[in-house]
């Protein structure tokens, strides 16, 4: 039991209690703030967000509205959060059900353009490099932190590779944030725009819909996202389920079609997760940075497109599917609006896990191959000026 303190006169004081049970009421409160009320609003908020621009008929709705309304509601102050392991979940859904594109006749049409997908994961390296040069001009920041933040990779993986070898993680995250944002934003309201859809004859392997099927299908997924997840795998979670429901579709082995309801559960969740990562002070920490990376993100788009339409007469494909497949977005995202607009999943989403697998395993070597090239030629040169 507390007991009661004698102030100087005798007399009992129990402030000290009223005050420690104040505090922790106030740290109660606000840790319950923390932990649930502001997931749920945000939660909330996606949802109504996701309902309105579906019955406003705009492209991505369930996934375009929780991120603006995510956004924006942060960058007002307003204490919202996506719920715990929100992008973690969504990636898993979304990776399920892409798996479910891979038939056997799908699959040997996709291996044929194996050589398209290293030339254009080579090519978006080289994009990088370009951004980047632009970037650290246009923003002045060192050219580390420039071409790590232009690289199309993962933010988690870019900014890994960014400590590792001295460059300004912040700036690497924010920039790597805002690409993903700006990708999934511009390209579904353009494609939109210019009235771009597809009547895509890519279908999922399964045909009829069981809730024990689905059942089955989703542990198996969740088991291949939990260990590549545990192995610190880039974008461990879709590529560990879309490496379990791709090989059973190839084989034929068919538990249930994926319902769009849990499509747009998974779209919903990762909009939250893109949203959640603006803070109030993201548009006023470095206003000529954030300038900066949206004109090279345009240029990276720009480049991309180009490439595409050489790819779309070379393979051949649609151009609006080389357009998504060769676009510097995550592999979630633009497979989902391949899915949405239907053109050609199966083909956008083996490009991009082509690419992702590619940078993520090069970027770090290549660099440091290229300091090392430039720090050679830098003593040369000083060798030869004292010689003369």
């Amino acid at each position: 039991m507390w007991r009661a303190v004698r102030n100087a006169d005798g007399e009992s004081d129990v402030g000290f209690r009223t005050d420690w049970r104040r505090e922790f009421a106030v740290r109660a409160s606000s840790m319950i703030s923390r932990t649930w009320v502001g997931p749920l609003g945000g939660l909330l908020l996606a949802v109504c967000a996701g309902s309105l621009c579906a019955w406003a008929h705009t492209p991505l709705p369930w996934m375009i509205g929780p991120l603006f309304a995510l956004a924006g509601a942060r960058l007002a102050g307003v204490p919202v959060a996506a719920p715990p392991g929100a992008r973690y979940v969504g990636q898993w859904i979304i990776g399920s059900a892409l798996g479910l594109y891979f038939t056997p006749t799908v699959v040997r049409q996709v291996a044929l353009f194996a050589p398209w997908m290293v030339l254009a994961g080579v090519y978006a390296l080289a994009t990088g490099v370009v951004c980047g040069w632009m970037l650290a001009w246009l923003a002045r920041v060192d050219r580390r932190t420039a071409f790590f933040a232009s690289v199309p990779g993962g933010a988690t993986e870019m900014s890994i590779l960014a400590e590792r070898f001295g460059a300004r993680t912040d700036l690497v995250v924010v920039a790597q944030s805002l690409r993903i944002v700006l990708v999934v934003s511009l390209i579904p309201f353009l494609y939109t725009w210019i009235d771009v859809h597809g009547a895509d004859p890519y279908v999922q392997g399964a045909r009829e819909f069981s809730w024990l099927g689905l059942a089955q299908l989703m542990a198996l997924t969740a088991l291949g996202g939990v260990a590549l997840h545990r192995f610190r795998f880039p974008n461990g979670w879709v590529i560990g389920a879309l490496c379990v429901s791709l090989p059973l579709t190839a084989l034929e082995i068919n538990f249930s079609t994926l319902p769009a309801w849990l499509s747009n559960v998974g779209q919903l969740l990762i909009g939250c997760a893109l949203g959640s990562r603006f803070e109030r002070d993201f548009l006023s920490r470095a206003p000529r940075f954030l300038v900066a990376v949206t004109v090279t993100v345009v240029l990276a788009m720009a480049l991309a497109s180009l490439f595409a339409l050489l790819l779309a007469w070379a393979m051949p494909a649609h151009p609006a599917t080389t357009v998504l497949a060769m676009a510097p977005g995550g592999i979630a995202e633009m497979s989902i609006t391949a899915k949405v607009l239907q053109l050609g999943v199966p083909v956008v989403t083996a490009f991009h896990v082509m690419r992702m697998v590619l940078l993520v395993s090069t970027t770090g070597l290549l660099y440091r191959l290229a300091t090392t090239w430039r720090a050679k030629r830098a003593r040369r040169i000083n060798d030869n000026e004292g010689l003369r």
